[in-house]
């Protein structure tokens, strides 16, 4: 399993929210780029990267911190927010970004991840938003009727290989994972699974794992010390 540590960007900062909500914002570090090293330091191989601002309003404001951490760590970069357009997708894709993540898009225009799949593959993530099993859209403020396993079997079946699954009432809050969804979203379709919310100590890590997941995003647990990234990258690696 691979463990993708986070960094959320809104207004060029680094923060973090509390289950999604921009009223929430809370700065956790001063530099994107010393972070983005730290993290290679410890051993991650990928960093996740959030546009918040995209997320709610497609734009692409922050995409030089994007392309920064990609042309100077020795990272792989996977972005997502705000990428409604393949021209979005394929900007990011041919300026060193290792992968791009869809989100609202993938339930208001799946047309755009056929496309997307069809020309990039495996360079395409689907991200998954949910809030008591129903996709959230438009940077978690609009709620769909689409249940999280029908969306995550439909974009397996158009050749999505990454689903990234966040359980909207866990993000940003250090209480766990949400061990039963992220089963339930791994046995019903092909796709690897990337854990997204709720991480808060090792044991998530173990319980992710044993999941056999593809791999866990850690943020907030970073941040606040109650995760040590090289601790978790070891973890993740172990094969007992």
């Amino acid at each position: 399993m691979i463990i993708l540590p986070a960094i959320d960007i809104k207004d060029g900062q680094c923060v973090r929210l509390y289950k999604g909500d921009y009223a929430t914002v809370e700065k956790v570090a001063e530099s994107y780029i010393d972070t983005a090293r730290a993290f290679e330091n410890a051993g991650a191989q990928w960093i996740h990267m959030v546009d918040l601002d995209g997320a709610k309003d497609a734009s692409q404001q922050n995409k030089e911190i994007f392309l920064d951490v990609a042309r100077n760590t020795g990272l792989k970069v996977e972005v997502g927010g705000g990428i409604r357009s393949i021209d979005t997708v394929e900007m990011y894709l041919k300026n060193g970004i290792s992968r791009v993540i869809i989100g609202s898009a993938a339930v208001k225009n799946p047309q755009l991840v056929r496309d997307a799949v069809k020309e990039y593959g495996s360079r395409i993530a689907v991200g998954i938003d949910a809030k008591n099993g129903f996709v959230a859209t438009e940077g978690w403020l609009e709620m769909s009727e689409v249940h999280f396993t029908e969306l995550a079997k439909a974009m397996s079946e158009v050749g999505v290989e990454y689903i990234i699954y966040t359980d909207i009432s866990k993000d940003g809050t250090l209480s766990g994972v949400n061990a039963e969804q992220l089963n339930e979203i791994n046995k019903c379709c092909k796709a690897n699974i990337i854990a997204s919310g709720g991480v808060h100590t090792i044991e998530d890590i173990k319980i992710c794992k044993k999941l056999g997941l593809y791999g866990t995003i850690c943020g907030k647990s970073i941040y606040s010390g109650t995760l040590d990234l090289k601790q978790a990258i070891a973890e993740a690696k172990n094969d007992k």
